[in-house]
């Protein structure tokens, strides 16, 4: 065991990736890329030692395994991945084909006997859109669902604790769904800059309907291509995270169509999600505020224009939800 955590000090210090001193005796925990990285490390604390494999910054669709990140995955009790979609997952399936990983690799099928989904890219023929699926928090319960299933099976001994974690994530998440969904008009629309902001707005009930870059192969389209459908929708929509050229674009789009514009975040490292999942909330439901309307979600009798009304002004997640349960 000594032997073991000498060779992951090791290996984590050879690639660049911060190590706080982890005991041998927790499970190790590979992730792929950061988004991913916050929802394991949010939902199981530091009941687990954490690695992430893709630096931020790197594009996660050109990133090539290295050699000590080989050595690495060789030692992983758990790899969470954001489904498999990335040429590095495609790498680790085969390296688990082979027997040369022999922990558990969590894979969409994994992730959709949790609740997983695709949502379908209206703009591009319908087809599935594994770009950005983290950003929905259903689906982000689902990935910490396997990834709590995974670390009972390769740790039984400490399984009422992974439990007991994971519950409390997913009533966070929960909570945060509870708090910002359902303010928007019905059938309101958006246009985003990338396929990712899809799943950051669509549990919000706002509908991506055009997208200025279609597809990771496709190239992006000028502001007059897309313009029409920007003049037809309610909200701009991009990624903090994008390019210059693609924020142009989104700038440029809701200058000339007059409609609001928001940015969220895409990718990041040492953030909770939670955390993320609400401030993305908020810039989008600010930018979309003209269209937010007032509902009784349930017969608790709270005023729920006050609370968005103090959500939207900032109100940290802790007093928002302590008004919820105290209502």
């Amino acid at each position: 065991m000594k032997a073991r955590a000498l060779l992951l000090i090791l290996l984590l210090a050879g690639m660049g990736i911060p190590f706080s001193g982890a005991s041998n005796e927790k499970p190790l925990v590979v992730v792929s890329i950061g988004p991913i990285a916050s929802i394991v490390s949010e939902a199981f604390g530091d009941a687990v030692d954490i690695a992430t494999l893709i630096p931020l910054g790197a594009d996660p669709h050109e990133y090539q395994l290295t050699a000590g990140q080989v050595e690495l995955l060789k030692k992983a009790d758990v790899i969470v991945t954001t489904g498999g979609h990335l040429p590095v997952e495609g790498k680790m399936a085969d390296l688990k084909n082979e027997g040369v990983i022999t922990g558990e690799l969590l894979l969409i099928d994994d992730y959709k006997l949790e609740g997983f989904r695709y949502l379908p890219e209206w703009w591009y023929n319908n087809k599935d859109n594994p770009h950005g699926t983290w950003l929905d928090p259903d689906n982000a319960v689902a990935i910490a669902s396997a990834t709590e299933k995974a670390l009972e099976k390769v740790d039984p001994t400490n399984a009422q604790e992974y439990r007991s974690k994971f519950e409390k994530f997913r009533e966070k998440v929960e909570a945060i769904k509870y708090a910002y969904s359902g303010f928007v008009e019905k059938n309101m629309s958006a246009v985003i800059d990338t396929p990712p902001i899809q799943y950051a707005i669509e549990w919000l009930g706002i509908r991506a309907v055009a997208s200025v870059e279609p597809e990771e192969e496709v190239p992006a389209q000028g502001v007059d291509q897309v313009l029409p459908r920007a003049r037809e929708s309610d909200v701009i929509v991009y990624s903090l995270q994008s390019p210059d050229q693609l924020k142009n674009v989104a700038l440029e789009l809701s200058e000339k169509s007059e409609k609001p514009v928001a940015g969220i975040t895409v990718f990041w490292e040492g953030k909770p999600y939670t955390e993320v999942l609400r401030e993305n909330a908020v810039s989008v439901l600010k930018a979309s505020e003209k269209e937010i309307i007032s509902i009784n979600k349930s017969s608790g009798g709270f005023d729920l224009a006050y609370l968005l009304s103090a959500l939207l002004a900032g109100l940290s997640l802790g007093a928002a939800l302590g008004y919820i349960l105290k209502s």
